[in-house]
């Protein structure tokens, strides 16, 4: 006959697995942001002008990374540079400087900003430049306004002041680009244009010419004005801005 075991004698029930089975394991709590991706592209869809800058960055990094919270990373990318503008405008190392910045969104957002600068360019190009004025404003200070370090940049225009080119002709330090009159004169001859205008920008974000901006004007339009190539403006680019030598009276 065996005896009865005491309590505490031999192998014990396992208490945890048979509440286990009985109420199955415990969930753990969803995330905070379980479900954002989804309300936020309904947003979009309804209408995206609404939008903050950073919920419109969020939905251009869901394609760069699938899964996850990216309005945190959204948020930090606008902090750094100042806005979505400086954003786009960033070069992939800046980019990188930003924690969860990796090669695939640094390619994606620089493709979002070249795409934007084309769109721009192209507005300006399928109109006269005096009809497209504002478009062209626009569209020099998405490419400059953000840029560290100072660009040199000639608009070449045809005999009905449409855009023929828009080519980088010198860049410099953040405080300076040379320019070289006879460089400008001579690309305008290659290009058959007659008219130019001058673009560049102040990495410091006041677009105000300075005494230097005034001289290389003057020189680049002396240079042309025998071979009959105009200068039609110089526009300066700064954050805070654009300033038109025409406007300002200054040739």
């Amino acid at each position: 006959m065996v005896a009865p075991r005491e309590l505490g004698e031999g192998p014990q029930p396992d208490l945890w697995s048979a509440a286990t089975r009985t109420t199955g394991p415990a969930k753990a709590p969803r995330p905070h942001y379980h479900g954002h991706r989804d309300r936020l592209r309904d947003r979009a869809a309804a209408t995206l002008d609404a939008l903050p800058d950073y919920e419109l960055l969020e939905l251009h990094l869901f394609r760069a990374i699938p899964r996850g919270d990216v309005k945190p990373l959204a948020k930090a990318l606008i902090a750094r540079f100042g806005s979505l503008a400086a954003v786009l405008a960033a070069s992939p190392a800046e980019l990188k400087t930003v924690a969860g910045v990796g090669e695939a969104v640094a390619r994606d957002l620089k493709l979002l900003h070249q795409t934007s600068l084309r769109v721009g360019r192209e507005a300006v190009g399928r109109r006269t430049v005096i009809t497209s004025w504002s478009q062209l404003l626009a569209y020099v200070k998405l490419a400059l306004a953000h840029e560290p370090r100072e660009q040199f940049r000639v608009l070449f225009l045809d005999k009905k002041n449409q855009l023929i080119a828009d080519e980088l002709m010198n860049r410099g330090t953040v405080d300076h680009a040379p320019v070289y009159p006879r460089e400008v004169v001579r690309r305008a001859l290659e290009l058959s244009s007659s008219a130019v205008i001058l673009v560049h920008n102040h990495p410091s974000g006041d677009p105000t010419p300075s005494a230097a901006d005034i001289q290389m004007t003057r020189e680049v339009v002396d240079a042309g004005r025998p071979l009959r190539v105009a200068v039609h403006d110089h526009l300066v680019v700064g954050r805070d801005g654009v300033a038109s030598f025409r406007a300002l009276g200054l040739f």
